[in-house]
This record gives C-alpha cells, structure tokens and sequence, in this order.
C-alpha cells in the first residue's frame, strides 16, 4: 500500500527555519527510508509567504488568496510518498524519524484506482507507465 505522510508546519518552518532536529538527522532518516526501498517521494515545502490559496465563491468564480496564511497548524510544511505493507509499518517508519518538540505528521493511505480494481482507471495508468 501507498502511504501519504503530511508533516505539518510549525512557526519555525513557516519562518524558513526548523531547528527542532539535530543537523544531518533527517538526510540519515531519508537515506533510511530509501536503502529500505519505503520512500517512492518526498519533499519539503517553501513557507506558506511563497503560496497561492484559490477557492471558489458561491458564484462559482475563483478566488485568489497570496500567502502566508495565518495558521500554522493547517498547513504542510512537507511531505513523503511511501510504499509499505500496512499502516503498521508506515508508523513504524514515521516513529524512527527526528522530529522533536513541536513536530506532528498525519498518514493516510493513497487511495490507488489501481489497487481498488477501477478497470477504466487501471487501464490508464497502465498505459501513463509505458
């Protein structure tokens, strides 16, 4: 199964610093990750002062937000893809990680067309990986 780990954002990723780990320590967790053949993706965020928010009125008509935004807790700071067996595993994983004081993560499983057996989406995907 592919696993969807979101790191949140604190104050200090969103002031384009993260001093909440030791220097290296994630560059090891991720070299980790790979060597175990986990981590498919990842990558971190800029802070939310380099972002775009759109959402539409009740008209229908799009509407255009410039960063930063306010709340820290709501946004992604970054993220990994990761292929695991279980839910059990991919907390395992996100156990071993650095984060420290201040840090949280959320997990959700991909919900793959290919996995559920949606034969029209199945079918392209199959064809996007040729």
């Amino acid at each position: 199964m592919r696993v969807m780990v979101i790191v949140k954002a604190t104050a200090e990723s969103e002031a384009g610093k993260d001093e909440s780990m030791p220097a290296g320590a994630m560059d090891k967790y991720n070299e980790d990750l790979v060597k175990a053949g986990v981590m498919i993706a990842g990558e971190g965020l800029r802070p939310s002062t380099h972002g775009v928010r759109v959402s539409w009125s009740a008209d229908g008509k799009p509407v255009r937000t410039d960063g930063p935004f306010t709340e820290a807790k709501e946004l992604i700071a970054g993220y990994w893809i990761w292929q695991v067996r279980s839910m059990e595993e991919a907390l395992e994983w996100v156990q071993r990680s650095p984060f420290g004081r201040g840090n949280s993560v959320e997990l959700r499983p991909i919900d793959d067309a290919y996995d559920a057996g949606d034969e029209k989406w199945r079918d392209a995907l199959v064809t996007n990986k040729s």
